[in-house]
């Protein structure tokens, strides 16, 4: 007797569950995949356009998606969702890590019309953003958006693989920076001379022209004509940031090894409990006034570390009351 060409019922059915097995296994990898460099980076410029139509499903936002704005926890949809009116264009730097499946951001955007500079963080998993995270600072000063139309070339820059340092040695280094403030010691942190800072587009170290006033000392811009023209190391050294007594939560996650960059997120702690902060080590400065109510300040920086040194600083923050919440406590409610 001649045999079909008809495979057996058995032998077909082990054929088919194989191929089933396949295409699960081909769907869980594809869901368990990291998101690159440029997947993060395409995935914020689809967030911040989606931003700008007041539509999160345009965006993989989880269905248990934590989205937090100005230290108050919100729904996707609310906050600058609901005002957001032109994505950034010229101003715009990106810090992706694939290792943390996270990514900050730092660009100008606009909101009902007027210029806004946006910090944003994003964590992505299997393909799904699950947390959100927005600081906005709104009124920008004028003359501070000249600093605000481009990103200084060094935050574009590939560093030299020979001047690279490693993710884990790139986050150390950045977090010092906040130790260096509290401690008033500019050589807690390993900062380059030729370190410059700027705070919400204001350049704040190594001026060549008048200082501008740190966004924490605003009213202090007598004295700070001196302190502003210090380096990064040289300025702390003089204490002029005693008045700032804690930072916490401090959050360095996101390290960019290529570019060399740190993308960290911080509240500032300030009791402002003595009225004055005393200057060491600059002529003819004593102190500085410190007439101000008590108050945090929630902040984002980008760090450029090159040759194991931070070369550039781009700051942005805004205040809050003293002590506020950060949005992330496991209690927060949503509002």
């Amino acid at each position: 007797m001649r045999r079909s060409g008809t495979r057996s019922l058995p032998a077909a059915l082990g054929v088919a569950f194989l191929a089933i097995g396949a295409a699960l296994g081909a769907r869980a990898n594809a869901a368990t995949a990291s998101c690159n460099s440029a997947c993060l980076k395409g995935l914020v410029d689809s967030y911040l356009a989606a931003l700008v139509a007041h539509d999160p499903s345009k965006v993989p936002i989880a269905a248990d998606a934590r989205f937090v704005e100005n230290t108050v926890r919100l729904k996707p949809g609310e906050g600058l969702w609901q005002t957001a009116s032109a994505v950034p264009t010229t101003f715009a730097i990106y810090v992706p890590d694939p290792v943390a499946e996270q990514i900050g951001f730092l660009g100008v955007m606009q909101e009902n019309g007027k210029p806004i500079e946006l910090a944003l963080r994003l964590k992505v998993r299997h393909g799904e953003i699950t947390e959100i995270e927005h600081l906005i600072a709104r009124n920008l000063r004028a003359p501070s958006l000249k600093n605000l139309e481009t990103p200084r070339p060094a935050f574009l820059a590939v560093v030299p693989p020979s001047e690279r340092s490693p993710r884990a040695t790139m986050l150390k280094i950045a977090y010092s920076y906040y130790t260096a403030l509290v401690t008033g010691n500019g050589h807690a942190a390993p900062f380059a001379d030729d370190c410059v800072r700027h705070e919400n587009g204001m350049q704040t170290t190594s001026n060549r022209r008048p200082a501008q006033t740190p966004i924490s000392q605003a009213g202090a811009a007598g004295p700070m004509a001196k302190l502003g023209a210090l380096g990064c190391s040289a300025q702390m050294d003089t204490h002029t940031f005693d008045y700032i007594t804690r930072i916490e939560p401090r959050r360095v996650w996101i390290a960019d090894v290529r570019h060399g960059l740190v993308f960290g997120l911080s509240q500032f702690r300030q009791p402002m409990k003595q009225k004055f902060v005393k200057i060491v080590g600059v002529p003819g400065i004593d102190r500085i006034p410190m007439n101000f109510k008590p108050f945090d300040l929630p902040a984002a920086h980008i760090f450029k570390v090159s040759g194991g040194k931070i070369h550039e600083i781009e700051a942005m923050g805004f205040t809050m009351p003293y002590d506020s919440k950060t949005g992330w406590e496991p209690s927060a409610a949503v509002h």
